[in-house]
Formats: structure tokens, C-alpha cells, sequence
């Protein structure tokens, strides 16, 4: 029986525990066996900061009340 994956704290956690993640698969520093459970993490990570993200977004959507509009600095 497998342990249960811990939950991130945070999204930037998160990000970090990813890029730890990717950095040691494209090293090669990884068996097979620890690449696949590597792979199943960060696919549950990747997921976690997606959907921090969507969240993070519509909240910013809701307070600028849906008008989100391009900035663009002013040409003084």
C-alpha cells in the first residue's frame, strides 16, 4: 500500500516542489521507478497550482467587476 501524497501548502510550494521535480527527471538523476512516482507528483502539482491560478483569476475578474481591460503606460 502506498502513502498518501501530502497536500502543497501554497501555490508557490508548490511550484518550487515542481521545478525541484522537473529538474531532477531532465538530469536523469532518477531510477525508472522513482521517474514514474516523480511523474505522478508533479502531475498532481501541476494540477494544484492550475487551478490556484483559475481561481487566483477569477477572483481578480470579480473585483475589477469583469472588465479587465489591457494596460498600457501613459506616453508623457
Amino acid at each position: 500500500m502506498s502513502k498518501p501524497e501530502k497536500s502543497p501548502e501554497n501555490f508557490e510550494s508548490a511550484l518550487s516542489e515542481l521545478e525541484a521535480i522537473v529538474a531532477k527527471m531532465e538530469a536523469g538523476q532518477l531510477t525508472l521507478e522513482a521517474s514514474l512516482s516523480a511523474y505522478k507528483r508533479g502531475a498532481l502539482l501541476l494540477q494544484y497550482c492550475q487551478a490556484a491560478l483559475k481561481d487566483a483569476e477569477q477572483q481578480v475578474e470579480i473585483l475589477e467587476g469583469n472588465t479587465l481591460k489591457n494596460w498600457a503606460p501613459d506616453d508623457k
